[in-house]
């Protein structure tokens, strides 16, 4: 069954949920897992892209952003999709930043929810735990 982890960040800006995104994405790494970003907006996917190239100095998170569905399985490690899911099966972490459930998120062993000062997201995330709790998933919330 799918682990779910909700990471709550103090602040609204969207970049504080974006770092935090970034350095999931960094643990993953280096625990050789594939991730899959799952990104709402060109302008998500534009920071994602840029923090993954910049977030240590000196290193780099091997990646790449799909904006259409592609034939083939990406080949880097960290995939940023804007809409849905690619082809491919070698997923281990989900890390969702849509305001609601993606239906294929039970494909993966690990669902990461970041949850800012943002009311809206706030409550969004809120809706988002409901669901997972309702459905039997076993929840853990970190603070950041």
């Amino acid at each position: 069954m799918t682990q779910v982890d909700f990471y709550v960040v103090g602040s609204d800006s969207d970049n504080a949920r974006l770092k935090v995104a970034v350095q999931i994405c960094d643990k993953a790494m280096r625990e050789n897992q594939h991730v899959l970003i799952n990104a709402t907006s060109e302008t998500d996917a534009g920071q994602l892209d840029d923090l993954l190239w910049t977030f240590i100095q000196g290193s780099f998170i091997p990646h790449c952003v799909v904006r259409q569905p592609p034939n083939a399985p990406p080949r880097e490690p960290v995939v940023i999709a804007l809409h849905g899911q690619p082809v491919g099966d070698r997923w281990d972490l989900l890390i969702n930043l849509a305001d609601t459930v993606p239906e294929f998120f039970s494909q993966y062993q690990r669902v990461a929810e970041l949850v800012d000062g943002n009311p809206a997201r706030r409550e969004q995330s809120r809706e988002r735990y409901r669901f997972y709790r309702d459905r039997g998933y076993p929840l853990n919330t970190h603070q950041v």
